[in-house]
């Protein structure tokens, strides 16, 4: 399936701060400014804001800290305190931000949804479906190639932990009912959750791929999503002549149901009527 990728170099808004540039060969240095007085009011845990950090939202720089941490360390070494020390605030604030370091994860699915969706085309309206999902779904991964290596530590690490994946499959449910919208896919109706579920099992195999993919044309990332893709939609096509085939059964259980509901009224009203001869009105004893 031909796609022309982006420079995985070109990382996307939203990624790595990057630091000032020096100056370049023959052009003199500026004037150093004199040394200010430090700042008695501030913050004495606030620690120094790494570089590029004060122009982030703090949501957004507790993130990227985070990111940058398990690019260098076991996931398991982590603490929030050092999160908050790399990210430049707070941990009070950090408190208000994300009740914990698993949190900050489910705020890194969301900034790389918005990354995505704002980044959005309407050049493959006219696609087939197969087309616009496998394009939203590469550009998903080309947001996320900046934190490529956090994120090979990062999977690596929560393999054998069964409740984090659950609560990440929840967070990877939101985020790809965004997907599935921004495909003009439908995630409504009865199907609507089978095919929540299973894009997102698509994409995380397509993520094991994609990990250990270092060529910059991401070949067998490509194949491998495209593959899923397909798997995909013969699993809907099935689900979908289950569903047809089963709709007279689920018809005929409703309507028996429904008689059930009736029968078992009109044995109440009956009882009613028997311990009350007079029913509810008084004028019939006359």
């Amino acid at each position: 399936m031909a796609r022309t990728l982006r420079n995985p170099s070109d990382a996307p808004p939203g990624g790595k701060p990057v630091g000032d540039g020096t100056p370049g060969a023959g052009i003199p240095a500026a004037e150093p400014k004199p040394a200010t007085e430090p700042n008695s009011a501030a913050e004495p845990n606030s620690g120094a804001e790494p570089a590029g950090a004060a122009a982030l939202p703090p949501r957004e720089a507790i993130v990227e800290a985070l990111m940058r941490l398990a690019a260098e360390q076991p996931w398991s070494d982590i603490e929030i305190g050092d999160i908050a020390r790399e990210a430049g605030v707070s941990l009070a604030t950090f408190r208000d931000l994300y009740p914990s370091k698993g949190a900050v994860l489910g705020g890194f699915s969301r900034m790389i949804d918005r990354q995505v969706l704002e980044g959005g085309s309407d050049d493959l309206d006219e696609e087939p479906t197969r087309e616009r999902l496998f394009d939203v779904l590469m550009r998903r991964l080309d947001a996320m190639d900046p934190y490529k290596p956090a994120l090979r530590r990062i999977a690596f690490a929560l393999r054998g932990d069964p409740l984090s994946l659950a609560a990440l499959n929840g967070v990877a449910l939101n985020s790809q009912r965004f997907m599935l919208a921004a495909a003009g896919i439908s995630t409504e109706g009865p199907l609507g959750r089978l095919k929540l579920q299973g894009v997102v099992i698509a994409f995380a195999r397509t993520l094991e791929t994609w990990l250990r993919d270092d060529d910059p044309s991401l070949a067998r990332t490509m194949a491998r999503l495209d593959r899923e893709i397909r798997g995909g939609e013969r699993l809907m096509e099935r689900a979908e002549d289950v569903r047809r085939l089963t709709a007279p059964l689920r018809a005929l259980a409703q309507s028996l149901a429904e008689g059930g509901r009736r029968r078992s009224r009109r044995r109440e009203a009956r009882s009613e009527d028997e311990g009350d001869p007079l029913g509810d009105d008084p004028a019939a004893a006359i």
